[in-house]
């Protein structure tokens, strides 16, 4: 590797800062998934929650392109995220497996899984910066850069913990955002971006607050719901 090379050094800042630019959405799933969890075991989920997440999205980034080009996998990316939305919005009574209380590996669990769905289209973006890299250093300098990235996400993840617990409205609007990526990412699908782009003007914006809608919507629900067996019982 050479050090003295302009292109990598450029490469890599890229990467670095593209990465900050689209972690704030995982640090939300993060803080919300770890919310519940005792101090200390909060501490190990989001080091571990993050540090995975950066490792997953190496090799996301690394296959990215080929993965967007196939039909469906943003639908049901989306689909599934929206889930994910509506799981965290829902409270310690919410008769749910995937939710924010509970064990560490329950939370790390879900971390992984709202990334995964994520950093589908997000690593486009970091793929673009390591491309300004000289090809046989593009590999290291992604696990560099996103590496780096680590101490970030975990520092931005603790703090609206901190957040939450004080302002409870955090949590709805975290679930919100990860509604409205849900739609968005439903609406730019290979399958159906053409049919949105000729017939619903904004296609993206607009799937996407229908999303964000929708989530907080279908989790007062299931959480109304809920509260209504339990007095029935």
């Amino acid at each position: 590797m050479d050090l003295t090379s302009g292109a990598m050094w450029g490469a890599l800042f890229a990467i670095i800062v593209a990465n900050i630019l689209l972690s704030g959405d995982n640090a939300v799933v993060i803080a919300m998934a770890a919310r519940q969890l005792p101090s200390d075991q909060q501490r190990k989920a989001i080091f571990w929650g993050s540090a995975a997440a950066i490792v997953m999205r190496v090799i996301l980034t690394i296959v990215a392109v080929e993965l967007l080009t196939i039909p469906y996998l943003k639908i049901i990316g989306g689909l599934l995220l929206f889930w994910i939305g509506v799981q965290l919005m829902l409270s310690d009574d919410g008769e749910t497996d995937v939710k924010s209380h509970g064990t560490m590996a329950a939370a790390v669990r879900t971390i992984l899984i709202a990334d995964l769905v994520m950093s589908v289209d997000n690593v486009i973006a970091v793929a673009a910066a390591a491309d300004k890299a000289p090809e046989n250093m593009r590999l290291i300098l992604l696990i560099i850069g996103l590496g780096m990235s680590i101490p970030l996400i975990i520092v931005g993840s603790t703090l609206l913990m901190k957040v939450m617990e004080r302002y409870p409205i955090i949590i709805v609007l975290g679930a919100a955002l990860l509604g409205f990526l849900a739609g968005s990412m439903i609406a730019t699908d290979p399958a159906d971006k053409v049919w949105f782009a000729e017939h619903v003007p904004n296609a993206e914006i607009l799937v996407g607050v229908t999303g964000a809608v929708l989530v907080v919507v279908v989790a007062k629900w299931l959480e109304l719901r809920s509260q209504g067996k339990s007095i029935n019982e």
